[in-house]
């Protein structure tokens, strides 16, 4: 299936690894032209790159000045950007409970997790319009609607960014820019699977293993097992491409049944 997206240009933020290079991976396969963010780059980045339909951009997306910064080494390279995939998040998961989280917590969340879309957002659409097209595709997660005290901060975030997306998704759709997000569950990346990650700081609090914890994850799922990153990849890239073409404002949830309410 041919998705249209030959010769477009398409930024990704948080690119260097898990969601975001599978992401730029789909992306660069489809025929685009990818501008990858990220704080530093990974030999998986710099491989991509190789290919000469990627051009790697260290950026640290938490500065105020950062997602701009993207954009525009973006049009300054290509002249434009038709598509934004905002992709760079983090959790930490709070074992402590609530009332250890801070304000420099809360701060550090919210940046990442929201403001980064939002500045980035804001940056590409005069661009878009200009043009009268572009699309907009932003990873939330099912905890913004699905409230967990663990990851509360992060819940919190995710819910102020697909509330976002939505409101803007009405004011640019009808000046032909298409604006989704994709809510993924647990996904077979570092940030749920790596050293420092989800399972291994549960594991940590609680004295059991990261197996264990990742096993009752996907074990809360219908399929059984945690989404892959290329699957969530592929969605974007879908909605990115004029095959989705008048799909705008949607949330599309990947998580292997997890949610079980309509």
């Amino acid at each position: 299936m041919d998705l249209g997206l030959s010769h477009r240009i398409a930024i990704v933020t948080g690119a260097s690894r898990g969601i975001g290079l599978a992401v730029a991976r789909a992306l660069v396969r489809e025929g685009a032209t990818v501008v990858a963010g990220a704080r530093g780059t990974t030999p998986e980045l710099e491989a991509l790159a190789g290919s000469g339909r990627l051009l790697a951009v260290e950026v640290d997306l938490s500065d105020p000045d950062g997602p701009r910064t993207l954009v525009d080494a973006a049009v300054s390279a290509y002249g434009g950007v038709d598509v934004l995939v905002n992709n760079v998040g983090a959790v930490r998961p709070r074992v402590d409970g609530f009332l250890k989280v801070t304000d420099e917590d809360w701060e550090a969340t919210l940046t990442v997790n929201f403001l980064a879309a939002v500045r980035a957002t804001r940056a590409v659409l005069p661009h878009m319009a200009e043009k009268g097209e572009g699309c907009v595709v932003t990873v939330s997660s099912v905890n913004a609607f699905l409230p967990d005290p663990l990851v509360i901060d992060y819940g919190a975030a995710k819910a102020a960014l697909s509330n976002f997306c939505k409101a803007v998704s009405k004011e640019f759709g009808p000046r032909g820019i298409r604006v989704n997000t994709v809510s993924p569950g647990p996904v077979a990346t570092a940030l749920w699977l790596g050293d420092d990650g989800v399972a291994a700081s549960v594991s940590a609090a609680t004295g059991g293993s990261p197996q264990s914890v990742a096993e009752q994850a996907a074990g809360g799922t219908a399929t059984g097992r945690f989404t892959r990153p290329e699957e969530i990849a592929d969605l974007v890239a879908f909605l990115a491409g004029d095959r989705g073409g008048n799909i705008t404002g949607a949330d599309f949830v990947i998580d292997g049944g997890l949610v079980t309410t309509l």
